[in-house]
C-alpha cells in the first residue's frame, strides 16, 4: 500500500502547475506523511469494525439487536466529540501533542472495548475510541488542508483513500476469524496504532496562523461596524451551505451503503451479488480518490465538486433501471469520492477567517451520518424499496444545486481574503491580533 502511495506523493511533489505559487509550509516529513496515511487506514478498519461484531457482541453480553448498535453510536457520539474539543485545542497544545494524545485515546478505547467485562463499561470506551477517532480526523485532515500549498487537494484525496482502504479491511478480517474473535482484532487494531507514535517527529509543531475574527470570519483593522455585519452574514451563509453539501453527501454515501443491498435484491438480484455490488461502491469510493488525486493538481476544487456532483445525480438516477443498478451504484461510489477531501481546502479558501470552519463541516458530516439513515428510512418507508435511487437522487440534485450556488457566493468578491480598504469616511480602527 505504501509503496504506492508514496510514489505518487513524489509525483504530485514533481508536477508542473500553471500558475506560481509560494511554497508551501513543510508540515510532514516522508516518514510522517507515510504514517499519517497508516493512521486513516486503522481509524478506517475501526470505524467498520463495529458492525460485523454486533452477532458476538450479542452473545458476550445478551443485547437485543437494537443495543447491540448503540456501540457505533458511542463511537460516533466520541468522533463528534474528538472533532469540537481538539479544534479548540488546534493551535495551543501543538500539532505533536493533538495527534499524540488521539492515537493514545483511540488506541486505549480499542483495547478496553475488546477487553470490558460489561456492555455500559464497553460503551464508555467505544465513545473514548470515537475521541481519539475525531482528533486524528480532524487534526490529519485540518493540517493536510493547509501543509502541501496547491497539492493540498490531492494529498487530501490520498490520505482519505487510505480510510477506505481501512474500512475495506476491517471487516474482512472479521470475516476470515470470525466475530467470535472481535476482541483480539480490536487489540490488534490498537497495537498498530502505538508506533505511530514514534513517527509524530515528522511533523511540524507550528502550523499557519489562522487569522481574523473567529466570530465574524471579518479582517483586522479597518472595516466598519457595517461592513463586518454584512460579511458575518455573507459568511454565516457559505458556511450553511458547506454544512449542508457535507451533511447531505454523507447523507447520500450512508444511504447507498445501507440500502443498496435491499434494494438490488428487490429488483430480482441475489443475496450474494447484492453484497458484493455493494463492496464495489465502496471499492469505488477508495479507488477514486487515488485517481483524482493528480487532476486536482490541474483542476480547481470548485470544478471537481461540481462534476462529482453532477457525475452521482446521474448515476442514482440511472440506478433506477435494473439491469444497469449496480454499475450505476458502483459509478456513484466513484463520483461521491471526491467530495469530502476535495470541499476542506474549497472551505478554508472561501472562509479563511473564520477558523472553526473546518470542525463546523467535519462535525456536521458525523452528525449527518448518524441522522441520516433513520430519515432515509421513513422516506423508503413511505415510498417503497424501488424508489432508494430516487431518493438518494433527489437528494444528489440538492448537492448540485448547493454546490452551483457556492461557486457563486464563495468568491473573493463576496468573502474577500484580504482586508479590505480604509472608509474615506471613518477613521481606522484600532489594529486588533489575530
Amino acid at each position: 500500500m505504501l509503496a504506492v502511495t508514496l510514489p505518487l506523493v513524489d509525483s504530485l511533489e514533481q508536477q508542473p502547475t500553471s500558475t506560481p505559487s509560494p511554497p508551501p509550509p513543510h508540515l510532514f516529513s516522508r516518514a510522517a506523511v507515510a504514517a499519517s496515511c497508516v493512521g486513516f487506514v486503522l481509524i478506517g478498519a475501526l470505524q467498520a469494525l463495529y458492525g460485523p461484531s454486533i452477532p458476538a457482541l450479542r452473545d458476550t453480553y445478551g443485547l437485543s439487536p437494537s443495543a447491540a448498535g448503540v456501540g457505533l453510536s458511542s463511537h460516533f457520539i466520541g468522533a463528534v466529540a474528538g472533532v469540537l474539543v481538539f479544534d479548540r485545542l488546534f493551535g495551543r497544545i501543538g500539532n505533536r501533542r493533538l495527534l499524540g494524545w488521539s492515537y493514545l485515546l483511540m488506541a486505549g478505547g480499542a483495547a478496553g472495548f475488546a477487553l470490558a467485562p460489561t456492555w455500559p463499561l464497553a460503551l464508555g470506551l467505544a465513545l473514548l475510541a470515537g475521541l481519539g477517532f475525531g482528533g486524528i480526523d480532524y487534526g490529519l485532515n485540518q493540517l493536510f488542508a493547509v501543509g502541501f500549498g496547491h497539492r493540498s487537494a490531492a494529498m487530501l484525496n490520498i490520505l482519505n483513500a487510505h480510510f477506505g482502504i481501512g474500512a475495506v479491511l476491517g471487516p474482512a478480517l472479521i470475516g476470515l476469524v470470525g466475530s467470535a474473535h472481535y476482541p483480539a482484532v480490536f487489540l490488534g487494531f490498537a497495537a498498530l496504532t502505538l508506533p505511530l507514535l514514534l513517527c509524530l517527529a515528522g511533523v511540524r509543531d507550528e502550523a499557519p496562523p489562522r487569522g481574523g475574527d473567529p466570530e465574524t470570519g471579518a479582517g483586522t483593522g479597518t472595516d466598519t461596524d457595517a461592513r463586518r455585519r454584512v460579511r458575518a452574514r455573507s459568511l454565516a451563509t457559505v458556511l450553511g451551505a458547506f454544512v449542508v453539501l457535507y451533511v447531505l453527501h454523507v447523507a447520500i454515501e450512508s444511504g447507498v451503503g445501507g440500502w443498496e443491498p435491499t434494494h438490488l435484491e428487490t429488483i430480482g438480484y441475489g443475496a450474494t451479488a447484492s453484497a458484493s455490488a455493494t463492496s464495489a461502491f465502496w471499492l469505488m469510493m477508495t479507488v477514486g480518490r487515488f485517481l483524482v488525486a493528480p487532476l486536482a493538481l490541474r483542476w480547481s476544487a470548485q470544478a471537481i465538486i461540481a462534476v462529482s456532483c453532477a457525475g452521482m445525480t446521474g448515476c442514482l438516477l440511472l440506478a433506477a433501471i435494473p439491469a444497469a443498478a449496480p454499475y450505476a451504484y458502483a459509478g456513484a461510489g466513484l463520483f461521491i469520492a471526491p467530495i469530502f477531501p476535495t470541499g476542506l481546502p474549497w472551505l478554508l479558501r472561501a472562509a479563511p477567517r473564520a477558523h472553526r470552519a473546518g470542525a463546523l463541516v467535519m462535525a456536521a458530516s458525523m452528525v449527518g451520518g448518524v441522522a441520516a439513515p433513520p430519515a432515509l428510512g421513513k422516506a423508503i418507508e413511505l415510498a417503497g424499496v424501488r424508489a432508494v435511487p430516487l431518493i438518494l437522487c433527489a437528494v444528489s440534485a440538492v448537492c448540485l444545486i448547493t454546490t452551483g450556488w457556492l461557486i457563486r457566493a464563495a468568491s473573493p468578491s463576496v468573502l474577500p481574503t484580504s482586508s479590505p480598504a480604509p472608509a474615506p469616511v471613518a477613521a481606522p480602527a484600532a489594529e486588533r491580533t489575530p
